[in-house]
């Protein structure tokens, strides 16, 4: 199966994007060479841009603290699990006591960093970290591959706790729903809301089914049309008999 996420609010719209951007920075950090380090140093200028927010933070903490007191009522629930409820509750403590201790603006100590600035200030430039025009980004990409490593998880390492916030939002939002197995006629599906609630919803199709959801909603109704793919990556529509069986989960915290 194959899953398209949409949000319905910019919190959560922050909170992929950052997922997103972490994934494929560990991915390149843990890797062995200079291009994939410089991959993975222009993403944290991404995820310096996304977390900018001055409220992500304290979002992040009331959220899990949300959370918190959802699971404390579980307590001496006999259905329940009570290691389980445990673990969960310490997992979100220690992310939230990690939260608190992020002191000053998400990323300070990076805008602090002259050498870190001024290469990503030549990144916003076609072509401008090239060698001749930061001959020190180019020395420092020529070092063994353990000496980046470190620096790149120094730089990475005071943004985890934030990253470990929003790892547990965003499971239990994605834990939240119920599935369900929905058709789009003629590859189109409409559901009027009515005020609904939802955070999220997730559609997700066969791997083999070659079909696209575009997806558009406000608070009154969702809009799901299927296009076609072609081999040359032109998008088509959907012939008016092809109807498109696929599984919808609202998820809402």
């Amino acid at each position: 199966m194959i899953t398209y996420e949409y949000p319905f609010n910019e919190r959560i719209r922050t909170l992929l994007r950052l997922e997103d951007l972490f994934e494929k920075a560990i991915h390149f950090i843990e890797q062995h060479g200079p291009r994939e380090h410089h991959a993975a140093l222009f993403t944290l200028f991404e995820i310096l841009e996304v977390a900018s927010r001055a409220d992500l933070k304290m979002d992040l903490i009331q959220e899990l603290e949300r959370q918190r007191q959802s699971l404390l009522a579980f307590r001496n629930n006999p259905d329940i699990s009570e290691e389980a409820l445990s673990g969960a509750l310490r997992e979100i403590e220690q992310s939230s006591a990690a939260l608190l201790a992020m002191t000053g603006r998400i990323g300070q100590y990076l805008r602090e960093n002259d050498w870190l600035m001024a290469i990503k200030s030549r990144a916003a430039i076609p072509g401008g970290v090239c060698e001749f025009d930061l001959p020190s980004y180019h020395y420092w990409l020529n070092q063994d591959a353990a000496t980046r490593q470190k620096a790149l998880r120094g730089w990475y390492q005071p943004l985890m706790p934030l990253r470990d916030g929003f790892v547990i939002v965003l499971r239990l939002l994605r834990d939240s729903g119920t599935t369900e197995r929905q058709l789009a006629k003629g590859g189109y599906f409409q559901r009027m809301l009515g005020g609904c609630a939802s955070q999220m919803v997730r559609v997700s199709l066969d791997t083999q089914r070659p079909y696209i959801p575009e997806i558009s909603a406000n608070r009154h109704a969702l809009n799901v049309r299927f296009v076609f793919q072609d081999a040359e990556t032109r998008q088509r529509q959907i012939h008016d008999a092809t109807d498109v069986p696929f599984d919808m989960t609202f998820c809402n915290l």
